[in-house]
């Protein structure tokens, strides 16, 4: 019998109600130490996916290790987007092992987690491994990840992917939350945040509606 193709989404795409997204130690310390992106970058994707999951009322979990002693402040490009929102300081490097975040894990309730942090080998690796195990389905956006060298944040990639999590990128997460421009309701912001954080295609959709006003929709 042949197949009946229908205009749907497929099940695997992200939605802004069906998971939530967990941002890791995106702090100083960690951050001097990486490598295997540079530090304008990594900061920037951080900001995308940051604005983002707040732009589309994404359930976002902040967590940091040894803020006040070792690691410093958490980027303000991840915290701007959640004001007053509290950071959920950690001992264990395994963000998992935490019984604070995983009580809020708990109480938002999405059984699909979306990661991203510092550093990919450590602290992505031990909760999307932890959480696999426990039957979540698990993303790390990995140009939102970073390592001390290129070598470390590939293996780590690769380890995971081979667990079963699925790799994405920042600028593809914002445009699957979006992704149909006739949602109005959202086309300015992610317009907006693609102009802003979207490298070349930002300054495409720039150099489109200024010359052109051309809309995507």
């Amino acid at each position: 019998m042949p197949l009946h193709a229908t205009p749907t989404p497929g099940s695997n795409l992200l939605s802004p109600k069906d998971h939530a997204l967990v941002l890791i130690d995106f702090q100083s310390q960690m951050a001097f130490a990486t490598k295997s992106i540079d530090a304008v970058n990594l900061r920037n994707n951080a900001a995308l996916i940051a604005n983002a999951a707040a732009g589309f009322k994404v359930p976002t979990i902040l967590t940091t290790v040894a803020e006040k002693s070792f690691s410093g402040p958490m980027f303000t490009e991840v915290t701007d987007p959640f004001p007053g929102q509290a950071l959920l300081d950690r001992t264990s490097m395994n963000t998992w092992e935490d019984a604070a975040v995983i009580d809020q894990i708990n109480a938002i309730g999405k059984q699909r987690l979306v990661f991203a942090g510092l550093w990919t080998s450590v602290c992505i690796v031990g909760p999307t491994l932890s959480a696999l195990d426990q039957g979540f389905e698990c993303y790390v956006i990995a140009d939102a990840c970073g390592d001390v060298s290129t070598e470390a944040h590939e293996r780590a990639m690769e380890r995971m992917v081979q667990a079963g999590v699925r790799p994405m990128t920042s600028l593809q997460y914002m445009l699957e939350l979006q992704r149909d421009w006739a949602r109005t309701e959202t086309y300015d912001m992610t317009t907006g945040y693609a102009k802003q954080y979207g490298g070349a295609y930002g300054l495409g959709v720039t150099y489109a509606k200024t010359m052109f006003n051309a809309h995507e929709g």
